[in-house]
């Protein structure tokens, strides 16, 4: 079979170094034998409009820039294929004689290359389909962790560190929302810039436990009446013991018209609002006299902070890019994983396994990562996640 043009696509939210992956793939494409490479404006919808970029003569000082930029240089989507957009995509490769895909992304791009890989299958057009991983939710399945997620890391832990020193120099409860639908990945990275106990955030609430309003006000009370202060990380996705987001039960209950709209993948919309810290804001005011209380929603902003970028992040990010296309002259189809290698020195193998088994399905942090008596996380993930950040230097304490 002729190895034919490669098309890559970026796909799902962005990350500070998804570019990374992105010249990581270009770097060694180019040393292949592919007719072209392609690149995808916006994901499948690019490839679907036939809207590509020529990427086989970029010079260095355009990859170098392309690599030291966050967020998606190719421009990213949120679609699902339909089995139409299947068939028609695969009459577009066909036509143009793509034979090589790859998808950068988290679990619902993992899903759209497996859809891509059993689609082209079934007609019998040979072609070679992988996904590179991406998420800053960090929940992608078979891998150590995925790219994305060291770079948002240090960002919170940063951002925490200077909120503690914040609600330190003027006392009152502070609830910070971030993004984890399914898993608290990155809500429990909040405690990784803390110093001493008496450091935020005091409560940390994800997915992974069951959240409770009553507990949730009583524990914030307590905190609160002990220290003067609370400052507290809430996942976006905390539900109740149904697996009911607590925005969407709250909204049901009161009639407030909370509840978020679908994407094309069935996904509840969590992130884009501060209704959650605004409902939480709410509730603790009207249980706490007198206390001020704020909340912020982190959103977007832990997605593509230039200035808080891991070089450890950075560096596998690259690696799994440039590896997607290795391991594409002796394999058809996969998703490329970090393995973490036990030994003195931090260090991550890449690999592949099959798409099915990281496609559309999410990774919970395991119970040795949870404090099995309060809402905090252990000692085991700051082992786990601290290398990943490249480091968090501990703040200057203040007098008070």
């Amino acid at each position: 079979m002729s190895a034919g043009k490669a098309v890559i696509g970026q796909s799902g939210g962005p990350t500070a170094v998804i570019n990374k992956s992105l010249v990581g793939f270009i770097k060694e494409a180019t040393t292949r034998d592919f007719d072209e490479i392609l690149g995808a404006r916006h994901g499948l919808a690019g490839m679907l409009g036939e809207d590509f970029v020529d990427l086989s003569n970029l010079s260095e000082s355009q990859l170098y820039g392309i690599a030291k930029t966050p967020a998606a240089a190719l421009g990213s989507v949120r679609k699902k294929p339909t089995d139409n957009d299947i068939e028609q995509l695969i009459s577009i490769f066909e036509r143009q004689n793509i034979r090589s895909f790859y998808y950068i992304g988290g679990n619902d791009s993992a899903e759209t290359a497996h859809l891509v890989a059993e689609g082209a299958k079934s007609i019998g057009y040979e072609m070679k389909a992988f996904h590179i991983p991406k998420t800053i939710d960090n929940d992608l399945l078979e891998t150590d962790h995925c790219p994305g997620y060291g770079s948002a890391a240090r960002f919170v832990a940063h951002a925490f560190q200077g909120d503690d020193a914040d609600n330190r120099s003027l006392n009152g409860i502070k609830i910070n929302v971030l993004m984890g639908r399914h898993a608290g990945w990155l809500t429990a990275a909040s405690t990784l810039g803390k110093a001493t106990e008496e450091d935020g955030p005091h409560l940390v609430y994800v997915p992974e436990k069951i959240f409770n309003i009553d507990t949730f006000i009583k524990e914030v009370k307590e905190v609160y009446e002990s220290l003067g202060r609370c400052v507290v990380a809430v996942s976006e996705g905390v539900h109740n013991k149904d697996g009911e987001y607590f925005l969407q039960t709250y909204a049901g209950e009161t009639g407030s018209g909370l509840a978020g709209k679908k994407d094309s993948h069935g996904n509840i919309q969590l992130s884009g609002s501060g209704a959650l810290g605004d409902t939480l804001t709410n509730i603790i005011s009207e249980n706490i006299d007198g206390a001020r209380v704020r909340a912020d929603t982190f959103g977007y902003l832990q997605r593509s902070f230039l200035a808080d970028i891991s070089e450890v992040d950075a560096e596998e990010a690259e690696r799994v890019g440039q590896y997607a296309v290795v391991v594409s002259e002796k394999e058809d189809t996969g998703s490329i994983i970090l393995k973490r290698q036990f030994s003195d020195k931090y260090h991550c193998d890449v690999d592949l396994v099959g798409l099915e088994k990281v496609a559309k399905n999410t990774k919970a942090m395991p119970k040795e990562f949870l404090d099995e008596n309060k809402p905090y996380v252990t000692n085991d993930f700051f082992e786990y996640a601290m290398p990943l950040t490249g480091g968090i230097e501990p703040k200057t304490q203040i007098f008070v």
